[in-house]
């Protein structure tokens, strides 16, 4: 069973790095064989192609500052596909319209089993740290994460 681990985010925009810092965090583990560690950072068509040939897909990133940073959300893949904009950028192209769009180019060799983990930020703004509360729920994300790829595969 392949699995590809992919964080997103932006590491120069504070807690919008949080992807990227779990993958870090698990990349200093020792992972069962066939996981797959990438930092996608904000290319959503690389999402598409590291997920690609992969039986099951988790995403790390981090969702906007709303009052309770550090907060987790753990939602199933399906549920944020959305259809890429009408647009000529790339820059437009995030993971969820790759989790949608790789299923329809794909179809088969694109992963059925999708989970994405959503950190509440406490900022965006430009600067290279994680706050307290992003960092501890990041930590909180590997161990989550690290249990699941020891755990079979729901199929």
């Amino acid at each position: 069973m392949r699995t590809a681990i992919i964080g997103c985010g932006n590491t120069n925009r504070s807690d919008d790095g949080i992807g990227p810092h779990v993958i870090g965090l698990l990349r200093a583990r020792a992972l069962p064989p066939g996981a797959a560690l990438f930092d996608a950072g904000t290319d959503g068509m690389g999402v598409i192609y590291r997920a690609r040939g992969a039986d099951r897909l988790i995403i790390v990133d981090a969702r906007a500052p709303e009052g309770a940073p550090g907060a987790i959300y753990e939602v199933p893949g399906a549920v944020l596909a959305a259809p890429p904009p009408q647009s000529l950028s790339l820059h437009d192209f995030r993971w969820d319209h790759a989790l949608y769009a790789g299923r329809r180019i794909y179809g088969d060799a694109f992963p059925a089993e999708v989970s994405v983990f959503l950190i509440e930020a406490a900022s965006t703004g430009l600067g290279l740290e994680l706050s307290g509360p992003v960092r501890a729920a990041g930590a909180r994300v590997a161990e989550r994460i690290a249990g699941l790829l020891a755990a079979p595969a729901e199929g």
